[in-house]
Formats: structure tokens, sequence, C-alpha cells
């Protein structure tokens, strides 16, 4: 066996699995799960449709590059939401259909890391642990990176030693975070490019909740924003991910995308090409329809929206509790141990979170996660305010 396996650590999920595994809630409340970031809107109608319509497809075997159709959407949906110029992102060259972006961050950290004892793939800390699995079996240590209130919840990036940029190879980055909901500056995304050409190493950002936001007139900035900025027509050493699973409320679909640096996905394409993940054309053809919609996703935010406002009225004077700038996330501190909190609210009230120390990890005797929870507004409208409400009424029975 591989004998990388041996240094991957539970998922967050088992973790959470055995803390609450012998814990009976009452039976007279009925569960709620703001645990797992699976989206519970309805999916787009027209979508399924699609779908539908394009099953004589299930006789088609898949090519890894996608259709031309596909490619063309996603391309076009970068250009007007990241503000690309026109000509500088070519469909065939910068941009690779992927089944989400889970299994692409996985696979892309394998083809890019050169396998070395001083190999390093730095990331946020707390992060999405994909990062660290993928970083591990593709023979490269973790470098964590702690984000903390007194940063926005982001890397302090200017403390980062040069000899830590020296041995980088790959820089993770997920905007707007998860499980914080930060966003990190285009500025600073600026900032990383530069630092990436002085010290050659690629940047992946993770931006599969970059659609979930709360200004209309202002969405977040992206990796592609700052190329544009920079006037950075090739895309050098930059990478993005993105998904229709919180954009669309389609988990189920698998189907995302990579888009950047047309010599970093040309390797990234062999590498695929072997590992065998061609998406299915009409999974291919529904997305197409997706990308080429913004009606829905329009919705999809202001139902955000309304249970954000909900929520934070009824936990914000019990909690220390703010909104973030982006996801459907809260990134909630506890006023006692996070697993104890976690646990002990179960026990009492049914309802379930995560704690933030199974999102991090110790570096230094200091986990970046430890006295938070991470709480999902995944939920309908009104079992996300019942379960702020319980949260509320368990708070208020602690001990003063």
């Amino acid at each position: 066996m591989n004998n990388a396996l041996n240094q991957l650590q539970p998922y967050p999920f088992e973790k959470l699995r055995e803390l609450l595994g012998a814990v009976r809630p009452p039976a007279d409340k009925a569960p709620i799960a703001l645990s797992i970031g699976e989206p519970k809107h309805k999916s787009p109608d027209f979508v399924a449709q699609a779908l539908a319509r394009n099953l004589d497809q299930l006789a088609v075997y898949p090519t890894t590059l996608g259709i031309p159709a596909l490619r063309q959407a996603i391309a076009d949906w970068c250009i007007q939401r990241f503000g690309v110029p026109a000509g500088w992102l070519d469909a065939a060259r910068h941009v690779l259909p992927v089944n989400g972006t889970r299994e692409a961050l996985f696979a892309f950290t394998q083809a890019v890391v050169n396998r070395s004892a001083d190999a390093l793939v730095v990331s946020p800390n707390p992060f999405y642990q994909i990062y660290e699995g993928a970083t591990l079996l593709a023979g490269a240590q973790p470098h964590y990176l702690p984000c903390l209130a007194e940063n926005g919840f982001n890397p302090d990036f200017d403390a980062v030693p040069a000899e830590i940029w020296q041995r980088c190879q790959l820089l993770f980055l997920c905007s707007p975070g998860n499980p914080t909901g930060a966003l990190i500056p285009q500025a600073t995304l600026e900032k990383l490019i530069g630092l990436a050409d002085q010290y050659d190493f690629v940047i992946a950002a993770d931006e599969c909740y970059s659609e979930l936001y709360f200004d209309e007139e202002n969405p977040p900035p992206g990796l592609l924003s700052a190329c544009a900025a920079l006037g950075r027509s090739d895309f050098k050493r930059c990478v993005v991910f993105h998904s229709l699973s919180k954009r669309s409320n389609l988990p189920g679909l698998r189907s995302g995308f990579v888009a950047g640096d047309a010599e970093i996905l040309k390797a990234f394409l062999l590498y695929r090409t072997y590992h065998g993940c061609a998406m299915p054309v009409h999974v291919q053809l529904a997305s197409v329809a997706a990308w080429q919609d913004e009606a829905h996703v329009r919705a999809n935010r202001e139902l955000y929206r309304a249970k954000y406002a909900a929520v934070l009225a009824i936990l914000q004077p019990v909690l220390d509790v703010q909104r973030p700038d982006g996801s459907f996330y809260l990134w909630a501190r506890t006023p006692i141990d996070d697993t104890t909190f976690t646990r002990e609210l179960f026990a009492q009230q049914h309802v379930t979170v995560v704690p933030g120390s199974y999102l991090s990890r110790a570096v230094n005797g200091e986990n970046p996660g430890a006295g938070r929870i991470r709480m999902a507004l995944v939920a309908p409208l009104a079992e996300c305010v019942e379960a702020a409400e319980r949260i509320r009424d368990f708070i208020k029975g602690l001990p003063a």
C-alpha cells in the first residue's frame, strides 16, 4: 500500500460521528443539521430538463477535454464575471471541465507537485481537508497559514518567511473561504501573483463559493480579476477552480471547471487523460445551460441573504458571530470549548454543527479553529431559524 496513506487524518465528519456517536439527543426535537455544506435549495428545473433531453448521449464516450460548447460557455462566463478582456481567454487552451472541484483539486496537486524532500504546498488554516490529503499523497508537505480574526480571517501573507516561499510549489487559496467566508482582496491577489513570479510557484484558487455574496452591484473579485488588472493575458502560474454545486444548487451533477495558465492545463489534461475522469456528455450539455443563466443564481443569493438576516438577528445578542464576506457559513466563537459546545448542543437541542478545531491543524501548539464552530446555512429558512432559536436557548442555559 502507498505508505503516504498512513499520513492522512480522519475527515472532519468522521471525527464528528465519533464525538456524537454515544449521545442520545431529545426524541421530541427534530434533527437539524448545520454541519455539512451541502446546498439544499431546489436545483434549477431547466438543468434537469437539459439532462433529460440529452440522455441519448449515454451511448457516447466523453472526451477528457470536453465538448467545445461547454468550454466556450465557461470562457464566456469567466469573461463576463471577472472582467477578463475579450480575446484573452481561449476556450480551447485555458479551460478544462472537471467532475466537481474536489476531484480536480486533488488531481491537480498530483500533476503539479514535483516530488522532493523539501517540497511544500502552502494553504490557509483552517482549510478544506482535500488540500492536505492531496499534498501528502503527492509527496509534498503541507505548510499552514493561520486565518485569524485580527487579519480578517485571511492568512497574513506578509508574515511568511522567504524560505517558505522558496520551497513552495503550490499555494492554495479559498475565497470566499471555507469555513470563514472571508474574501481575499484583489490587491492581495495581485501581490501573491508577484510572489509566484519571484519564487516560481503555482497559485490554485478555489473559488467554489464565489457566487454566494451579498451586494449584487459588487461581486467579489477572483484570481482572474487580478490577472486582468495586471495585464496578465497568459494567466501565468494562475489557475482557478469553479463549480456548479454551490452556485446553482447542483452538487449531484459533479460539474465544474479549471481555468487559467494554458501550459499548466496542457500538462493537467495529460494527467487527466490517464486518470480517466471525463465528464459525461449529457452532464456537459446540462452544464452549458447552467453557466449561461444568471437569474437562478441571483435568486439563490436572495435565499441566503434572508437566512443570514434571520439567523444573525437571533444569534448575535448571545453569540460572537458576524456575517461573512460570502459563502453560506457562519464562523462563530463559542463561549466554551468547541467540541464540548458541539456535543452538548446536539445532546440538548438535536442541532449538529462542526467544531472549528476539526477543520484546522495545530501549529506550534495553536489551533486557529479552536473555540469556534462552523454552521452551514443550507437548510430551508424555517429550519435555520429554528436551529438558531435552539442554539440561543442552549447558550442561555450555560452556566454563567
